[in-house]
């Protein structure tokens, strides 16, 4: 048991019968008790296996390597849109706990010989995101900056319509393609430097705030 958990748990507000009795059934297991990420988590061999999370509607478990487990029932949920192999198991009471302590013992047990037997996360190909009809209409007008978003890696591309999509509002939306059509065109991703003085190259890390002193 760490001690620092003991603490947190002492102090939570919001389900604390809840992570209380998560704590208890993992303190079952072969999982080491830690805390990290100011929450507790449960390590094998030094490797993360599951955390506790307590939210405002809910407590959860976090099974990090959650997306290689065999889930049949589809018990475990992806918590987040561009999450890769980590997967919840949310509980809103302690009749709801008990009702699944034995599968939780049993993804654990699972995951514990994934991790034994070398098994790497799953990590799945994050979903393709469509394009801003705002967009659109400007590389129907500008066929320069449209070849220049497609020159651009997967991931650039991403970031910029991650960004772009970001607001409701088509005159935000166009505003925003407007501020970074010229990063666009120079081959640059959202995060990219531009004025060279990065010491994180290619990443901006901020210099240029203060080259403007």
């Amino acid at each position: 048991m760490n001690a620092k958990v003991d603490t947190y748990l002492s102090s939570l507000k919001n389900w604390k019968k809840e992570a209380q009795l998560l704590r208890e059934i993992l303190l079952t297991t072969k999982l080491d008790e830690e805390f990290k990420w100011s929450r507790p988590c449960y390590t094998y061999n030094g490797k993360n296996i599951v955390g506790i999370a307590t939210l405002k509607d809910h407590c959860a478990l976090n099974i990090f390597n959650g997306a290689s487990l065999s889930d049949p029932n589809e018990i475990l949920i992806i918590p987040g849109e561009h999450t890769q192999s980590g997967r919840w198991m949310k509980f809103d009471s302690i009749a709801n706990i008990n009702k699944h302590a034995k599968l939780i013992k049993s993804f654990i047990k699972e995951a514990i010989e994934l991790e034994s037997n070398g098994v790497k996360p799953v990590k799945s190909k994050p979903a393709s995101l469509p394009l801003p009809i705002e967009l659109e209409n400007i590389f129907k007008k500008d066929d320069k900056l449209k070849k220049a978003f497609n020159a651009l890696t997967p991931g650039r591309q991403r970031a910029y319509l991650i960004y772009f999509s970001g607001t409701k509002n088509a005159q935000t939306i166009i505003n925003r393609i407007d501020k970074y059509t010229p990063k666009i065109l120079c081959g640059k991703g959202f995060n990219d430097c531009t004025c060279g003085l990065s010491k994180r190259m290619p990443n901006c890390d901020g210099s240029h705030k203060f080259a403007k002193l």
